[in-house]
């Protein structure tokens, strides 16, 4: 194996220049604001955490996990996401704070792909979790929070897509009973997007023509507070049936919010089937072919950590954002190169200090030569070792 090139860097990873910083940071703050005027305080936890703990309650499959050993042997990963670290955190360091618990993070996190193009190892996250509050209401208060943090970011042109995995589950487990195989394959299939994988897969399962045309129509189940009402009749499954109330009363509240105009009911969404227990989501912003923000509810997960609760919440992919949001610029900074000689760096450095404490005042310093050899007096600048760019500064201020 050859050795990397000094200018190499591992796959899936990148470097951010300073411009491309200044937007995301931008993005960040702006979004973390947001979060905190809806209550929401922000947690940071860890980089590292152990595999027999946040690494198995993960939502992230095991070999896209980033793992180590540290000194004594045992295994730890880079954190995959921010959930499973809040969940460890709500039930040792929180456990004693009520519920709800509202908690906001910004982090990056890591997941070993395989090398697809456009495949990040390491990427951005900003997210909250509601903890300790199962209604519609809290669902609701996710979906409305995720799409004011999306107009905060500037992404103007989005659509959150709501589902509910229990609909699909009870729908599945009416038509397919005891056909668990073939009812995962069916779901991951939806989990891809797959949508002709998944009417082949129906096509070959020798099903009533009755049952295969329910199942395929759950494909057109896409659209406003209407599809609640068509889900009612494809199924009489009770699992099915709650969920579908429940996301027609997340619907209301979203319309008490204002915001569903941003929402369409999607019941072929189902996230991660063997970690979300509800309501699911998904943020699509125009012209990106993949989800700016995702989230739904996990009941489950927090008993892995010995305090049960219900909990929700959404992670908005910070960096693809960058493609997407429109900021408003960066207040212009006044530029200043200060050039000094030995003899004058007390007085040069202190002006350079006072010029600092002023608002939006960027002060630069340069230390040159005395004199040329030659016993000509060129300008200050012109003595630099090496050129100087004056048309990057608003003032140069010379002590010599």
């Amino acid at each position: 194996m050859s050795k990397p090139k000094v200018f190499e860097k591992p796959t899936g990873v990148k470097d951010y220049l300073p411009d491309t910083v200044a937007k995301l940071r931008r993005i960040e703050t702006n979004v973390l604001e947001c979060m905190h005027k809806w209550g929401y305080r922000q947690i940071i936890t860890p980089t590292l955490e152990y595999y027999d703990t946040v690494g198995v309650a993960s939502s992230t499959t095991d070999r896209r996990l980033f793992k180590l050993l540290d000194k004594k042997g045992t295994t730890v990963v880079l954190r995959s996401e921010m959930t499973g670290p809040i969940a460890r955190v709500v039930g040792s360091l929180l456990k004693d704070h009520p519920f709800p618990l509202r908690l906001s993070y910004h982090s990056n996190v890591f997941r070993a792909f395989e090398e697809e193009a456009g495949r990040e190892a390491e990427f951005f996250q900003t997210g909250v979790e509601l903890v300790g509050d199962g209604s519609a209401d809290a669902d609701a208060e996710v979906v409305a929070l995720a799409i004011a943090c999306l107009k905060a970011a500037g992404v103007r042109d989005f659509k959150i897509a709501i589902g509910h995995v229990g609909f699909l589950n009870g729908l599945f487990q009416e038509a397919l009973s005891g056909r668990d195989e073939e009812q995962s394959a069916l779901k991951e299939r939806l989990l891809q997007r797959d949508h002709v994988g998944y009417r082949n897969l129906l096509a070959g399962y020798g099903l009533e023509d009755g049952i295969r045309s329910e199942l395929e129509g759950i494909l057109r189940l896409r659209g406003g507070q209407e599809i609640c009402e068509q889900a009612r009749g494809l199924s009489l499954d009770r699992m099915a049936q709650d969920a579908i109330q429940h996301l027609c009363e997340v619907w209301d509240v979203l319309k008490a919010y204002g915001v569903s105009e941003h929402v369409l009911i999607d019941l072929t969404m189902i996230g991660d089937f063997t970690y979300y227990t509800g309501m699911t989501f998904e943020g699509y912003a125009a012209d990106l072919g993949f989800p700016v923000c995702s989230g739904g509810r996990y009941d489950n997960l927090l008993k892995q950590f010995d305090r049960p609760a219900a909990a929700t919440g959404f992670a908005l992919k910070t960096n693809r954002m960058l493609e997407v949001a429109v900021c408003d610029p960066a207040e212009e900074l006044y530029r200043v190169l200060v050039v000094y000689t030995p003899r004058k760096v007390g007085e040069a450095l202190a002006h350079a200090q006072e010029l600092r404490s002023r608002p939006n005042v960027m002060v630069e310093t340069l230390r040159v030569d005395a004199d040329k050899k030659d016993g000509s007096r060129p300008s200050l600048t012109e003595r630099a070792a090496s050129p100087v760019n004056l048309e990057a500064y608003s003032e140069v201020i010379e002590f010599g």
